[in-house]
């Protein structure tokens, strides 16, 4: 191309121009040359994040933290008075924590990365001739992209072909009104972005209508990337619960300083070298601060979202995980999420019987037969290339009810051949087909009870045509319209020949009635132990929809939403004020008639009474309520891109019940960040309490600290993770949502952490004690084994915040298991081979005191598991 499209006013050019400005064919597109080449030139069409660290400056990052460079620091002064070995044990272990850390780091980013992508918008586009859907980061200048109501614009378009197009441009002009579009050409080229009509711009949202447009610039050339700058926001947004954890951590950093400062002191006050007290304190410092605490949730976060993203809950914001578990009310649309957003025939009332389907009775008998008949031919559907239906939902609904009695139409209608047909007129709200059968032609009606019943003559029994009552038979349709039923009438008349006249004055009087059918778009089959998962889990499900109230009430008495179901119609919130609504609404289930802007008034008048509200939405008008609830759920299949994107998760099977798995997930990733955090802070203190106390009772310095830093690494890090792939508790849905306001220490993890802290250090310093002043040589050894084996059996008794380990079974987190092997395998190497004795300052253990190292900790676990039972019977914790 000689001029960059960057250079060009396309909104002074015509389509012809544009066109031929970007070498692009407006029926057939761009070909795949073109695109390969416009590829190379132009990049990705994406607004690219600020220069990424690489692997080597992640892993500088690493050590610019505070204590780690103290910690380098006393290391350098170790050597520098002779002791060799230490520092390298130092630097050694400081290397493995930095890399643990930045395959923590990078495991993480990689997992956001992943759901960033999962969440890319498509485009929809002709290339080749051919119309077809791309990740809109492949667009590239020249590219023919069709646009509708409800997507987001993914790149600068000129458009050439719109059809009544109006777009919400407030994200890049701030103009709070939709700007009607046209393909004209416009003449001033010093036109605001605002006022260039033939224009769609990057991130701009389709409200109204359709257009065809062609790419005329990506990426940071487009209007959007000129000003990203603007739109960019500094750092990682953390969540609510990194933001409480990074300030307990800021205050707890302060309280262990001062620990290590009087564990520094009081070892100087007993005699101890001065360097080797400063190392203790530093490594105190280092072990017991959770500086990686934060870092730890974004990792559960991420996976956790990944793992909810297989299972059809995409979430696009990361808070929204750890929000699930405060999850109060669902608010949820009716059809396609409670219901299967598909027609079916699920009654039949003829012959004064009732049946669901055709394939419960006779069909070779009267009327029967011709009630299939009628089903199959008197309908437009056609057929995929997989058999699949295809036409109005009401249609298929019935095509498929005639499939029930083994009816198929296009085995019948070339037997029975469609001749003439009166189409539905809403005037009337009726159809007729006419059909060639024999040597006699056949009409066949169908429509509104009202409308065709009055029409009929006679009733059409198994005995024969008999007299209709025609009251008695509208009665009958009014009573399955009450029971949520769309009700149709379905009749026929014979004619020897074609009638001279095809009208309705001709064809629909004198009918015979075949029956009644009730169609209904019936409730998925998960979702009723879906609804009654959500009331055991206390969450209140609430139906919305814009249906009829008796199709509304029907629906909601099958998914036993409430015992006792009152329907609130669009109409009744308008005559309500806020106040008077507010009051009221916790006592409605089910919403019926309600638009889209009433949908925010619900979510504000729970959220009035401090709700946690769930809300989903799959239209353009859904996006203010989706942005406004606490959780805004987008739909995946038939929901709009802006309704995706005001979200903060988005149901790709557009199922109620992989909202309540999500739930579920969700509190069970909260839960075992909470796990997490109980096993670091319960270890830490442990460790803490073993140092501060051991010179208060007169012993020695329990642990050096290349062992203090051991513990951090190996004890404190491998099992600590392999948490994070514990199972569901037992009951986990059985109990209330979490408060928002809860913190992370409720439901006694404060508790917890104290007395188990102080619990392993006194076992710990008891066996200090009797080793050091029976004369062992290997006391330090021993302390050091007591307290690691304690840690974990401390672990696996946690891994259920109520139940015994012996019901959830000791073998069910495979991880877990594996994580705690290698960590008694890697001490039983400290202990044994003479390498690591001097590196580590320990020593062989007889097998008595080792024995003894393995059977003292067993008394953690048994303390914990009373515990747990103490709270199992509501003794403590309340």
């Amino acid at each position: 191309m000689d001029t960059t499209p960057q250079n060009a006013l396309f909104h002074t050019l015509s389509a012809e121009q544009v066109a031929s400005l970007l070498e692009v064919d407006l029926r057939d597109g761009l070909s795949d040359q073109q695109v390969a080449q416009r590829s190379a030139i132009y990049g990705a069409n994406e607004l690219r994040e600020k220069r990424r660290t690489t692997l080597a400056e992640k892993f500088i990052a690493q050590f610019k933290d505070a204590m780690i460079l103290i910690l380098l620091a006393a290391a350098v002064i170790a050597g520098a008075i002779g002791e060799i070995s230490d520092t390298v044990v130092i630097l050694i272990i400081v290397i493995l924590n930095a890399t643990i850390g930045l395959i923590q780091e990078y495991r993480a980013e990689r997992a956001v990365d992943a759901l960033k992508r999962m969440t890319e918008p498509e485009a929809r586009i002709r290339r080749g001739g051919h119309l077809q859907s791309i990740p809109s980061t492949q667009l590239v200048p020249g590219d023919v992209v069709s646009i509708e109501a409800g997507n987001v614009v993914t790149a600068d378009l000129r458009l050439f072909e719109v059809a009544d197009c109006e777009l919400d441009e407030a994200a890049l002009t701030g103009e709070s009104f939709t700007v009607t579009k046209q393909e004209e050409q416009l003449d001033d080229a010093e036109l605001p972005v605002g006022d260039r009509s033939n224009m769609a711009f990057k991130g701009t949202n389709v409200t109204r209508g359709r257009a065809l447009g062609v790419v005329v610039a990506t990426g940071h050339q487009t209007e959007l990337g000129k000003i990203a700058d603007l739109l960019k926001t500094s750092g990682t947004v953390l969540t609510p619960l990194q933001h409480r954890l990074e300030r307990f951590g800021g205050k707890l950093a302060v309280a262990i300083l001062i620990i290590a400062a009087v564990v520094f002191f009081a070892g100087l006050a007993r005699g101890e070298e001065v360097m080797l007290m400063l190392l203790t304190a530093i490594s105190l410092a280092v072990a017991a601060i959770p500086e990686a605490l934060p870092a730890a949730v974004t990792i559960s976060l991420a996976m956790g979202a990944q793992k909810m993203g297989k299972h059809n809950a995409l979430m696009r914001r990361l808070p929204t995980v750890e929000s699930l578990g405060s999850v109060t009310y669902i608010c949820s649309d009716k059809t396609g999420t409670l219901t299967s957003n598909r027609m079916r025939v699920e009654r039949i009332d003829a012959d004064g019987t009732s049946i669901n389907s055709l394939s419960e009775i006779d069909i070779g008998s009267e009327p029967w037969q011709w009630l299939g008949r009628l089903l199959a031919l008197s309908t437009d559907v056609t057929l995929d290339e997989h058999d699949e239906p295809l036409g109005d939902p009401t249609e298929v609904a019935l095509y498929l009810g005639a499939l029930d009695g083994g009816i198929r139409k296009h085995d019948i209608e070339t037997d029975f051949p469609r001749i003439a047909e009166l189409a539905f007129d809403t005037s009337r709200r009726a159809m007729t087909t006419l059909h060639t059968i024999g040597d006699e032609v056949v009409a066949f009606t169908k429509g509104a009870p009202e409308a065709v019943i009055p029409c009929c003559t006679k009733q059409l029994h198994s005995t024969g045509d008999e007299a209709i009552d025609q009251q008695e038979i509208l009665q009958q349709a009014e009573e399955m319209a009450t029971e949520g039923y769309r009700v149709l009438a379905l009749a026929m008349r014979r004619f020897p020949h074609l009638p001279d006249c095809i009208t309705q004055e001709c064809i629909e009087t004198e009918l015979v009635l075949l029956g009644l059918v009730g169609l209904i778009d019936p409730p998925r089959t998960e979702v009723p132990a879906a609804i009654s998962a959500c009331k055991t889990a206390g969450i209140n499900p609430v139906m919305i929809t814009g249906d009829h109230p008796a199709t509304a009430s029907a629906i909601a008495r099958r998914l036993d939403i409430a015992s006792d179901i009152e329907v609130m119609k669009g109409s009744d919130i308008a005559a309500l004020s806020e106040e008077e609504f507010a009051d009221r609404v916790e006592e409605i289930s089910v919403y019926a008639r309600v638009s889209p802007e009433q949908k925010i008034a619900i979510v504000k008048a729970l959220q009035k009474h401090g709700e946690f509200v769930a809300m989903t939405g799959d239209g353009v008008n859904d996006a203010p309520a989706l942005k406004r609830a606490t959780i805004g759920i987008g739909m995946g299949k038939k929901g709009a891109d802006v309704a995706r994107e005001a979200s903060d998760m988005v149901l790709l099977d557009d199922n109620f019940a992989t909202i309540v798995h999500a739930v579920s997930e969700g509190r069970r990733i909260f839960d075992n960040i909470r796990k997490f955090i109980k096993y670091t802070m319960t270890s830490n203190a442990g460790e803490v309490w073993v140092l501060f106390l051991a010179p208060f009772i007169g012993l020695p310095l329990p642990l050096l600290p290349v062992q203090i830093l051991w513990i951090n690494l190996v004890t404190d890090g491998l099992p600590g993770l392999a948490l994070s792939a514990e199972h569901r508790e037992k009951g986990i849905m059985s109990r209330p949502p979490r408060r928002p306001e809860e913190t992370i220490f409720s439901h006694g993890m404060w508790q917890h952490v104290v007395w188990v802290g102080l619990f392993i250090a006194a076992l710990s310093l008891g066996a200090q004690a009797w080793a050091f002043h029976g004369g062992s040589d290997n006391w330090q050894t021993i302390v050091f084994t007591v307290l690691t084996f304690s840690q974990l059996m401390h672990v696996l008794a946690i891994r259920s915040e109520q139940e015994s380990l012996f019901s959830i079974g000791l073998f069910s987190n495979p991880a877990l298991i594996g994580a705690i092997l290698l960590t008694v395998s890697l001490q039983m190497m400290i202990i044994y081979v003479p390498f690591f004795n001097e590196i580590f300052h320990t020593s062989p253990l007889s097998a008595h005191d080792l024995l003894l190292c393995m059977l003292l900790p067993l008394v953690v676990f048994v303390a914990v598991e009373m515990e747990k039972y103490a709270v199992r019977q509501g003794w403590i914790y309340n």
